[in-house]
C-alpha cells in the first residue's frame, strides 16, 4: 500500500493542473475579450507613460 501513498500526490497535481489548463483555455476569448483587452492596453500605455519622462524637462 505504499505505492498508492507514493502515486496519489502526483496524481492529484496532475489533475489539478489539468483543471487549470483547461480552465485558462476556455475563459480565452469570448464575450470579454474586447473589454479585457483594452484595460490591458491602457494599463500599459499608463505604465509607459510614467516610465518615459516628460520631453519638456531637462533631466
Amino acid at each position: 500500500m505504499d505505492y498508492v501513498a507514493a502515486l496519489v500526490p502526483p496524481v492529484v497535481m496532475a489533475v489539478a493542473f489539468t483543471a487549470l489548463v483547461v480552465t485558462i483555455i476556455k475563459s480565452q476569448g469570448g464575450a470579454n475579450k474586447a473589454k479585457e483587452d483594452a484595460i490591458v492596453d491602457a494599463a500599459l500605455a499608463r505604465a509607459e507613460a510614467a516610465r518615459q519622462p516628460s520631453k519638456g524637462t531637462a533631466a
